[in-house]
């Protein structure tokens, strides 16, 4: 196998390379005690490394953090372990192709990504608001990345030099892969394989995927050679029959017109994501099919170890002179498994990283905390160490011969699983060993902790209270209402009642009794209506609970619950779903998360009346809002009011020359004066 060259030859990207096992990444150097420079991100870095061209120009919507929490970070790192040139272009001007020119014409291909999130859920809120901040850009910035990002990336490689392969991966594309429901533009949308345009559209984690791309390209392969590799989709020409074994979905036309079909495709392709039996599919639009191959396998525990113990500088490229928001709340953390479990139905993770854990050794884990007390600056305090959930580190089934024929979507709902193991015991031995650590002083959980799983290790749960927490523990029960839950794939209340009970006890026991549990609920998700959202906020109300953050339900594409808020239908039983499917209904429910904030005692006293929940309106027990609006309320209504008039909202928009688009004969009249103002005598109501 290639070792990473360290004294800066050319390595090797031709030849041998593409005739290695595809599924094994390469065995590295141990540099994880010797950051190399982040990769070229610049012409002139390329220049100054001696470099006529690259193999890999990898297009990102993020900007370049070399960091193993950041997918451009980790992917520009392998391919550079594995021999192959690679620069990285971070939030191109997509309004030209010329920033794609900038390293060259690359010899293998363009990797396009729209970043660590879908560009979309990146841009706008749940109420379809622009976001004011972007926290995967230098200094927060919105603007640096365009929407459906993909789309315009692939094109402008295309533009810039025709013939050379463009290959999509990311978030964004894994979710919108096959016919998807798109929120934002309230439409069934095609595959991303055939808007974009691109080669091949990598799905899921792309670490093996992006490797065995480049050493078959390199060893003269095509890109149609390539079509069998797991983890792919594809488009077929219009004269190219579909691989035989493949299982053909209801086409696009179908699910665009049929919301049964839409639900009937979900269906399908949520039962084909176990990796181990999975068949792959196909998806006609029109006379064209795509192609979706079945998931990439997990990768092993030394893949895992070979990847996280890559030179990462773990910081951003040194061209930033802003602070990167999301690379501040994550730069001193530590992701020590990968994948989950729980199919919850809202939730991409699954969908993207696969429901089989995927877990670091314990040595591995540990060099990276060495390297992170070593570096300059660190204050001996891991912000996280945890993954997509906290507590499922080397938990597996226990019948491998069983899994691979499992078609059950999450190992924990509607109860755990008697196959699955949920043994704590190298958890709890890793997070003692982390404190360990010389230089590391404090080790914080921050992921989600998968509460009905952590109750069944009191040894564990003491551990967390003890040494992990620092005063407060985020936990996700979601909902109160069984229906709702129910929906999620999420456990009933009382999982989270009975945890937050011995969490607390663990903390006294611990001397540490003002520790609490902070949960966090979601609005408007498929099957909560305002009587749903009441119970929820009577809940808060009875057990003291003032949620600082809320979070509202955004259909995200491919999720089991987008498929419910689009159709109406649980694509597995048929049943019809209600969903709060106007803004107006969704800022109802959301002003339930929060009934105790003035600025929400109109929608929440409007929610009550709607529901003929007067009794709740006044000074009673469980009274959510008093009879008559404070001054707090009627203050935020007015300020409220002026913003929107402020915005435009109400009034003809103002352009850049400061008017309002009239004639400039209409535009030189003198200003009118005040028309109709209450409380003036004689005042008379124009027209």
């Amino acid at each position: 196998m290639n070792r990473l060259d360290v004294g800066g030859r050319r390595p090797c990207a031709s030849g041998s390379a593409g005739n290695e096992a595809p599924t094994q990444l390469p065995e590295l150097v141990e540099l994880a005690m010797l950051p190399r420079p982040p990769l070229p991100a610049t012409r002139a870095e390329m220049d100054a490394r001696g470099w006529d061209a690259v193999d890999v120009v990898f297009v990102t919507g993020d900007a370049y953090v070399d960091h193993p929490s950041f997918a451009n970070g980790i992917l520009a790192r392998v391919l550079e372990a594995a021999g192959f040139r690679v620069a990285v272009l971070a939030q191109p001007d997509w309004r030209s192709a010329e920033a794609w020119r900038t390293f060259g014409r690359p010899r293998l291909f363009f990797a396009v990504s729209a970043g660590n999130m879908d560009s979309l859920i990146n841009h706008y809120t749940a109420n379809k608001k622009v976001r004011n901040d972007d926290a995967y850009s230098p200094g927060g910035r919105i603007g640096l990345r365009p929407d459906r990002a993909t789309l315009p990336y692939c094109h402008r490689a295309r533009e810039a030099y025709p013939g050379v392969p463009v290959i999509a991966g990311g978030v964004e594309a894994s979710l919108r892969r096959l016919a998807h429901y798109d929120y934002w533009s309230d439409t069934v949308k095609r595959s991303i394989v055939l808007d974009s345009k691109a080669d091949l559209v990598v799905f899921g984690m792309g670490e093996q995927a992006i490797v065995e791309i480049a050493r078959r390209l390199a060893a003269g392969q095509t890109v149609k050679d390539l079509r069998e590799m797991r983890g792919v989709a594809y488009a077929l020409g219009a004269k190219e029959e579909p691989p035989a074994d493949a299982l053909v979905l209801p086409s696009y036309e179908e699910v665009k017109a049929d919301k049964r079909a839409f639900a009937r495709a979900t269906k399908i392709i949520h039962q084909e994501t176990n990796p181990l039996n999975a068949r792959r599919l196909v998806q006609y639009h029109e006379r064209q099919a795509v192609v979706c191959n079945p998931p990439s396998l997990p990768i092993s525990q030394a893949d895992m170890d070979r990847i996280y113990g890559l030179p990462y500088t773990r910081k951003p490229h040194p061209m930033y002179r802003e602070p990167i928001p999301a690379y501040e709340a994550i730069k001193d953390s530590v992701t020590i498994m990968r994948g989950c479990f729980g199919g919850c139905t809202f939730c991409s993770i699954t969908a993207h990283q696969g429901r089989i854990i995927q877990s670091r050794s314990p040595e591995s884990v540990l060099a990276e905390l060495k390297q992170m007390a070593s570096q300059p600056g660190f204050k001996g305090v891991v912000s996280d160490i945890g993954g997509p959930t906290a507590n499922m580190y080397q938990m597996r089934c226990l019948r491998p011969e069983v899994e691979a024929k499992c078609k059950r979507l999450s190992c924990v709902h509607p109860t755990i699983c008697k196959l699955l193991g949920t043994d704590h015991g190298p958890l709890v031995q890793l997070m003692r060993k982390s404190r360990e650590v010389e230089g590391v002083r404090k080790v914080l959980v921050a992921s989600g902790v998968r509460m009905d799983l952590a109750q069944r290790s009191p040894e564990y749960l003491r551990e967390l209270a003890a040494h992990h927490v620092g005063g407060h523990l985020k936990v996700a029960p979601e909902h109160t209402e069984p229906e709702v839950l129910k929906r999620m794939k999420k456990p009933e209340i009382n999982d989270y009642k009975s945890f937050d009970e011995k969490f607390k006890r663990a903390s006294v026991a611990a001397g540490k009794p003002k520790q609490y549990t902070v949960p966090y609920f979601i609005a408007s998700h498929p099957g909560s209506d305002l009587n749903a959202m009441i119970e929820l906020a009577l809940f808060l109300k009875r057990n003291g609970y003032r949620p600082d953050q809320v979070q509202d339900f955004i259909p995200a594409p491919f999720d089991i619950a987008t498929c419910m808020y689009y159709t109406g239908l649980d694509p597995f039983t048929g049943e019809e779903v209600y969903t709060a499917r106007s803004l107006r209904d969704r800022r109802l429910q959301r002003a339930l998360l929060q009934f105790f904030k003035p600025e929400n005692y109109f929608e929440v006293r409007e929610a009550l009346m709607k529901a003929g929940r007067s009794d709740l309106i006044g000074s009673g027990c469980d009274a959510l809002i008093p009879a008559q609006p404070p001054k707090a309320a009627l203050r935020a209504r007015m300020e409220r009011a002026n913003r929107s008039l402020i915005e435009g909202r109400f009034v003809h928009a103002i352009d850049q020359e400061g008017t309002t688009g009239r004639s400039a004969e209409k535009r030189s009249r003198p200003a009118a004066t005040p028309g109709y103002r209450p409380g003036r005598r004689g005042a008379r109501r124009r027209r």
